[in-house]
């Protein structure tokens, strides 16, 4: 895979993280690593961004962000209330296309769930992945409610003929409910779709080299790691 979608159930859950756990376990098996984040809302100019805190923890090559709002808002609403141009998913596909031909691995982080709109059009992520015929891999809470949500986002995925690559929990409490760990065994039944890692809470606090050494205890196989889910 040259590009993976990066998208969440929801904001707020551990996308970022994710990504930056993938993207550290890709840089060290010496491929080089584009993160794309196509709208970053909520910050001003010059303060770090995800993309850069993805590059910061991992040691990817590359992060560009394709445009900025200084709202906390879906990215077609803070975009319309700057009085700003948003970033449609036409933009987002050929930013990406033209970052893996540079590069062995493309990584773009969405921002919100995956039907969140990017412009007044209704140009969504999924639409972005559909264009680019890129996986998604989505990232999802531990606990009560996490099934709904990563059953809905499935559905919308496999109706618009978007491949999932899996789920990872992208949050794993370091003491875990009875609805987190019951939700282990649920979580693929609900994607339909693999269970593919598991980030510990706080993994973004770590320095940067520990983050690096032990992102591929939280991934699967499948991304590169050796994580299980039976060790949760």
């Amino acid at each position: 895979m040259t590009v993976i979608v990066v998208s969440g159930t929801g904001t707020e859950i551990g996308k970022t993280i994710v990504t930056a756990a993938v993207a550290a376990v890709a840089v060290a098996q010496g491929r080089s690593v584009a993160v794309l984040k196509p709208a970053q809302t909520g910050l001003a100019p010059g303060e770090r961004g995800d993309a850069d805190e993805v590059v910061r923890l991992s040691g990817a090559a590359v992060s560009e962000e394709l445009g900025r709002f200084p709202e906390p808002l879906a990215p077609a609403t803070a975009a319309r209330r700057a009085g700003m141009a948003p970033v449609g998913p036409r933009a987002v596909a050929e930013a990406a296309a033209k970052l893996a031909a540079e590069h062995d691995l493309v990584l773009v982080e969405g921002a919100g769930g995956l039907l969140v709109r990017f412009d007044d059009d209704g140009g969504t992520l999924a639409d972005a992945a559909r264009l680019l015929g890129a996986p998604v891999l989505v990232v999802t809470p531990a606990g009560l409610g996490t099934l709904n949500s990563t059953q809905l986002t499935a559905e919308a995925l496999a109706a618009r003929g978007i491949e999932q690559l899996g789920v990872v929990i992208g949050s794993w409490p370091a003491v875990p409910d009875l609805a987190s760990r019951c939700n282990v065994a649920e979580l693929p039944e609900m994607a339909g779709a693999p269970l593919l890692g598991a980030v510990p809470e706080g993994a973004g606090a770590l320095d940067p080299a520990d983050f690096r050494a032990r992102a591929s205890t939280w991934l699967a196989p499948a991304l590169g790691g050796s994580w299980d889910a039976d060790t949760l």
